[in-house]
């Protein structure tokens, strides 16, 4: 009950915050997408204290939600809502969104520019993993990472901590890949072992 209490706060605190600039900025009103009369940018106001001022993230674990594509960020928030991804609190938090609000903050954050993170990386790794990239991601992950797709997100120049924690999930199994990315991942290890994991970490980061 505790939590749920918390997630409240923490989502009607937004909101008000939301509401407030809003009039001091003297702007025209944003149009409400949803029942409870929030907006798409009210909404997404509740999530930059993790994921940073219109969604790009200050780091490092949390990753950068801008430029996202609305479908893949819809299907991302139902399955935390589902509990199909691990997560220290997004579950929760996601549970605190109607379907039609998840929908507003998607067609929100897509209009966002994703930027790019300012990081240190190896050099070294970030070319050996580049060939990497090729044979095991670019077929999903288009563009060297750059590409946000109906079913991935941004890999290139997102927070490497993040990067690292995901590449875990889906190791471990706590996370659930496709067959095809599962295969492709089994396939990288098998070649280059937690080294060729650790390489793309370096080159994602590598693309500021």
């Amino acid at each position: 009950m505790a939590q749920k209490g918390l997630i409240k706060a923490i989502l009607a605190t937004g909101l008000a915050f939301a509401v407030s600039s809003a009039i001091a900025a003297d702007k025209p009103a944003e149009k409400p997408a949803t029942l409870s009369g929030a907006t798409g940018s009210m909404l997404a106001n509740t999530c930059a204290g993790c994921h940073g001022t219109n969604g790009v993230s200050s780091g490092p674990a949390s990753p950068s939600i801008a430029g996202f594509n609305k479908e893949y960020f819809v299907v991302a928030m139902s399955e935390f809502k589902e509990g199909k991804f691990p997560s220290t609190i997004m579950s929760r938090i996601a549970k605190g969104y109607s379907d039609e609000e998840i929908k507003a903050m998607a067609e929100f954050f897509a209009k966002q520019k994703y930027v790019h993170a300012k990081q240190d990386f190896d050099k070294a790794k970030a070319e050996q993993a580049s060939k990497m990239h090729e044979k095991y991601c670019e077929k999903c992950h288009e563009d060297g990472g750059s590409a946000a797709t109906d079913e991935t997100g941004y890999l290139a120049g997102q927070w490497s901590p993040y990067i690292r924690m995901q590449l875990k999930d889906y190791m471990s199994g706590s996370r659930e890949a496709s067959k095809k990315m599962a295969k492709k991942l089994e396939e990288l290890h098998e070649k280059e072992g937690d080294a060729g994991y650790e390489a793309l970490v370096h080159y994602y980061a590598s693309q500021q």
